[in-house]
């Protein structure tokens, strides 16, 4: 019993002094409110307790939970670095998407660090097993094993009594994870995420006309989600005005043009994507904010795809990734889309870098665009060649040399790779403006990017940008009246497009 003992105090406390590496760093335990103390005690003791009876070992069990603890720790503190936001109970299921979809996720880690701790964990469950023999093989097992079971009963009932006491969270995860602590703070934001979206929030959004449009009238509508995009020129001013000329002209001729307030930085497209579909708040989301569509794979909300599905379109969505990511396969069939062309349409020459690029993406377009249908077309495109990790590229010189004053400062290698792909994006657009103003059909072209690219190097050097991106709408059909030059944030933009469909303006 005194291993066991022993083992069961230096897990908690070992615990309480990990959690001091986190960054942000939580206040010191004592200072916390004492519901959030019970369960920060609660959740590590209980944790270690459920190491121990599966390995049956207690110093391996603190081992194995000191390192899981720490792998949590190191996460938190690389996404705070890049993402400026700690980790989220919600990220959990990033560590199952990261062996989908290693690419994403491993090279902000590190592929280095990623190798050596997957060996270091491997060598060190040999050892653990080798060196420690079983806590439940010896004399006083069954006192080992009734303490261990208390104290899972016991962790159990203060937690049951102490979650619905924490106090509440701000929804700020910085802050929250400050004033709460690691354990408490996941825990809150986990049962946030069992609240329901209240979908009459947006129950104007997306209204039905009093008088349907004949649907021979409606235009095509292309709306393109540029993932990674804005425009780095007025934050970086050496970078040639030129590099985004197709862009430009269509911001000149857009119905409404400007910055674009995301929910999202540096990833977590989700969110933005989710409320340019949904006109659906941040506030109207509550504890959903930070991933959504979790919620909307089970259930309906108002959305541009089936208001314009109601209207007579015919609805689709185009992404050069696999359509399970984010659970679109599920949530786009609940929103209104007939179909989703993922990456199995595409094959390994349409790659341009490390993922499919803006041009393949566009010519795939113009063959929907082609087609002479009845209905009119809703194609929403998710975009990937400008998402990182941009490290993974090799620059290429003459890139910095055609489109930056004074050539790339060294060590910010990432915006050339940027650039490049940057410049792929703005022939995208003439393609699609050029496909749109060919077809028999009136046509609509709605642009936005969903959060700022990942180039904290970049950033270290010459300042991060505010976060805005950039969207615009654009119409082959003329137009009377000024053009509008507007800030708006994203959950605006698809009921600024549906409302400009209907001539509801």
């Amino acid at each position: 019993m005194a291993h066991w003992f022993l083992a069961t105090v230096t897990a908690l406390v070992l615990n309480s002094l990990f959690e001091r590496l986190l960054k942000p760093r939580p206040r010191a335990l004592w200072l916390r409110a004492p519901s959030a103390i019970g369960v920060h005690l609660a959740t590590s003791a209980l944790h270690f307790a459920f190491w121990l009876l599966v390995v049956q070992r207690p110093w391996f069990a603190v081992v194995i939970a000191a390192s899981l603890q720490m792998l949590v720790i190191q996460v938190n503190n690389t996404k705070s670095s890049s993402l400026r936001e700690p980790f989220l109970c919600q990220d959990f299921e990033y560590f199952v998407d990261a062996v989908r979809h290693p690419r994403l996720y491993i090279p902000f880690f590190g592929i280095g660090l990623t190798i050596a701790a997957s060996t270091a964990g491997a060598i060190a469950i040999a050892i653990g097993f080798w060196l420690e023999p079983s806590l439940f093989g010896r004399p006083d097992a069954p006192w080992s094993l009734l303490a261990t079971l208390i104290l899972v009963a016991g962790s159990s009932v203060v937690l049951a009594l102490l979650l619905p006491r924490l106090p509440g969270c701000t929804l700020e995860p910085n802050d929250d994870l400050v004033r709460l602590g690691l354990y408490p703070y996941l825990w809150a934001y986990g049962l946030l995420t069992r609240q329901p979206i209240d979908a009459q929030e947006n129950s104007e959004a997306f209204a039905a006309p009093a008088t349907p449009p004949d649907p021979a009238a409606l235009p095509n509508l292309v709306l393109v989600q540029s993932e990674s995009f804005f425009d780095p020129r007025d934050w970086h001013p050496a970078i040639r005005r030129e590099i985004l000329d197709e862009y430009d002209a269509l911001m000149g001729e857009a119905l409404q043009a400007g910055r674009f307030d995301v929910p999202a930085w540096g990833a977590n497209t989700v969110r933005t994507e989710c409320a340019v579909l949904t006109g659906l708040t941040p506030e109207h989301l509550g504890g959903h904010r930070f991933n959504p569509y979790h919620h909307l794979a089970r259930h309906d909300v108002r959305n541009l795809a089936g208001a314009l599905k109601r209207l007579g379109y015919r609805t689709l969505c185009i992404h050069p990734y696999p359509a399970s990511f984010y659970l679109r396969d599920k949530v786009y069939p609940r929103l209104g889309f007939d179909e989703f062309i993922d990456i199995a349409a595409f094959d390994a020459s349409d790659r341009d870098g490390q993922y499919v690029g803006d041009l393949a993406l566009a010519a795939k377009v113009q063959d929907f665009l082609q087609v002479d249908g009845d209905k009119p077309l809703f194609i929403f495109v998710i975009s990937m060649e400008n998402h990182g990790p941009l490290h993974l590229e090799t620059p290429d010189p003459a890139v910095a040399e055609a489109w930056v004053e004074g050539n790339v400062t060294s060590g910010c290698e990432d915006l050339t790779v940027y650039l490049r792909h940057l410049r792929n994006t703005n022939s995208m657009l003439s393609l699609l403006r050029d496909s749109l103003q060919k077809g028999g059909r009136q046509g609509m072209l709605a642009f936005y990017g969903d959060h700022v690219p990942i180039m904290p190097k970049v950033y270290a050097r010459h300042g991060e940008p505010d976060g805005l991106t950039n969207y615009f709408i654009w119409q082959t059909k003329p137009h009377s009246g000024d053009n509008v030059r507007r800030t708006i944030p994203a959950d605006k933009l698809g009921t600024t497009i549906y409302d400009r469909i209907i001539d509801r303006t």
